[in-house]
């Protein structure tokens, strides 16, 4: 086994949710905070568009880039919602963000080049770093920012073999949005020549509840974009996502895909038109139940005493401080598993600085989160 396949660090949420299913094997019934996947249907609209294109016969290749009407429609999508002009050609559709991530990262580094990307961070995206031979180097962020990148900390790790900058507002773990000042900022660190690019991961767009989100594209085209339609469409199974690159890496990144990928599924890609195009009002619906949640949640979190400096307005997660109860967040993780039955997500999974946070997660029914609460205010009463 080769040293890059030793060295990727396990996907602890996973582990986490792993073993909540060995519970409900034995009959314990778990209650689910820790994954972030919406607990809600997808939209009807969609599911009757896939089952349209697979009755038409839509189940060959397509284009290697996506469905042109496809693209045509993330172009329109990005215009209405930020005012940002993007060509159908700059957009790569890839089977979730995943994959597109991975191409990026090849496309984009040689063996020892450097990506900043925040701590705590999304747990997977050092892995993506790692595995092209890059090198993530991580800067802090602080609860009393909000988890909200400083520019000037980023500015003293750019060196000659920083690559990229990578951003991801509303963020996994935390559910905080970077400012329309600090955005701008970080843009700024890509304006001279030889400056790393932005890398944006945007796909907890449309899941915000207070302020409104950006795109970094409304203040720099040196950017590669990340979205997709797993969060606010509720169509993680369904594997669809895109990037929007710079010109000059299209032909790159589409070489690469077609050698590995060829193209994302076909009845899938034409599900995602739909979605862009009709499932307007189940998104809306979906985004105020989660409101809902999310302000039941903060205040039940802070009625037992977790920490939550700044509240979360985007996403589905609220990362609480719980270094009052214990230093070591794997441990307490698995303590609430096993004693609460309730699944929580280590803020050590997310990085060094994560580390005495635990993440949950509001896409779970009212009634769970309820319970949920119920469990762990009894777990921290009792143990």
């Amino acid at each position: 086994m080769i040293s890059r396949t030793k060295e990727i660090t396990p996907f602890i949420v996973m582990d986490v949710l792993e073993r909540a299913h060995e519970m409900e094997r034995q009959g314990i019934r778990v209650i689910h905070l820790e994954v972030g996947e919406p607990d809600f249907d997808t939209p009807r609209c969609i599911k009757e568009a896939a089952c349209k294109a697979l009755d038409n016969g839509h189940t060959h290749y397509t284009h290697s880039l996506g469905m042109l009407e496809l693209r045509e429609a993330i172009s329109a999508h990005y215009y209405s919602t930020y005012k940002t002009t993007v060509d159908p050609d700059q957009i790569v559709v890839s089977s979730g963000t995943s994959p597109a991530m991975f191409v990026m990262f090849s496309a984009l580094l040689e063996k020892g080049d450097q990506v900043i990307i925040s701590d705590p961070h999304y747990a997977c995206y050092p892995n993506f770093i790692r595995f092209v031979q890059g090198e993530p180097v991580f800067v802090a962020v602080f609860e009393e920012d909000g988890f909200q990148y400083r520019p000037e900390a980023i500015e003293k790790m750019i060196t000659s073999r920083t690559k990229g900058i990578f951003i991801n507002s509303p963020s996994n773990p935390t559910g905080n949005l970077l400012s329309q000042k600090r955005m701008s900022a970080i843009a700024d660190l890509a304006s001279a020549p030889g400056s790393p690019y932005i890398i944006s991961d945007e796909i907890y767009h449309g899941l915000v509840y207070e302020g409104k989100e950006h795109s970094i594209l409304e203040f720099t085209r040196k950017a590669f974009v990340f979205n997709g339609f797993s969060k606010l469409y509720a169509m993680t199974g369904l594997r669809l996502g895109y990037m929007i690159a710079p010109k000059d890496f299209i032909r790159p990144i589409q070489k690469i895909q077609q050698n590995f990928f060829i193209s994302a599924n076909a009845v899938i890609q034409a599900a995602g038109i739909a979605a862009l195009k009709e499932a307007g009002k189940d998104v809306l619906e979906m985004k105020q139940i989660y409101n809902k949640r999310r302000q039941y949640m903060i205040q039940r979190l802070k009625g037992m005493g977790f920490g939550i400096t700044v509240e979360p307005t985007g996403a589905f997660y609220v990362f609480a401080n719980a270094k009052h109860i214990s230093g070591d967040s794997y441990k307490l993780a698995f303590d609430i598993l096993e004693k609460a039955h309730v699944g929580v997500a280590p803020g050590i999974d997310f990085g060094q600085n994560g580390e005495g946070y635990l993440r949950f997660s509001y896409a779970a029914s009212m009634e769970n989160i309820a319970e949920g609460m119920d469990r762990l205010e009894h777990y921290l009463n009792t143990h």
